[in-house]
């Protein structure tokens, strides 16, 4: 297959986009993609996300909202935010309590959330909607026994007692 831009070497970055559901495919020689796209083509180079992504939005694109200097060491695995930002991976589940800030605008810019809601499975789905609107019911429970609203509690006890027998 042959650079789509040049149409004489052959390609060698072959990049997918999807957006919207449409899916856009180039195949182009490492020259007219440096040209195109910004990328830079050296072995010495490590892979990096932000660097990727920085290419694919232009150098616009800033993965530095905080300078390195101001963020901490995570104490669990020693890992810095500049390491972060170069590999785009983190260290352990307490990095993300760790670099919050740095890391919440990034996650809702990429995935349009900062937080994992999940998907329902297309079988049994309705189980588990049912338990969790179980464990929601017995958390609000929980909330008016210590607040003593004893009238709100027995409501809330009813409806945990149909949704069991629906469970059932």
């Amino acid at each position: 297959m042959y650079c789509e831009e040049c149409k004489q070497k052959p390609a060698a970055v072959h990049l997918t986009q999807v957006f919207n559901g449409n899916i856009i495919q180039s195949h182009l020689c490492e020259e007219c993609a440096a040209k195109k796209g910004g990328f830079i083509f050296d072995p010495g180079n490590k892979f990096s996300i932000p660097n990727l992504l920085s290419s694919i939005f232009g150098s616009g694109y800033n993965m530095d909202l905080t300078p390195v200097a101001e963020t901490p060491s995570c104490p669990n695995c020693g890992i810095n935010y500049k390491n972060i930002r170069e590999t785009g991976k983190l260290g352990c589940s307490e990095c993300y309590r760790i670099y919050e800030q740095e890391l919440e605008p990034t996650l809702r810019r990429i995935h349009g959330n900062s937080q994992h809601i999940g998907k329902i499975p297309s079988r049994g789905g309705e189980k588990v909607l049912l338990r969790k609107q179980m464990e929601d019911l017995k958390a609000q429970l929980q909330e008016a026994v210590n607040m003593e609203e004893y009238e709100k509690a027995a409501g809330i006890r009813d409806s945990i007692k149909e949704l069991e027998t629906k469970l059932a």
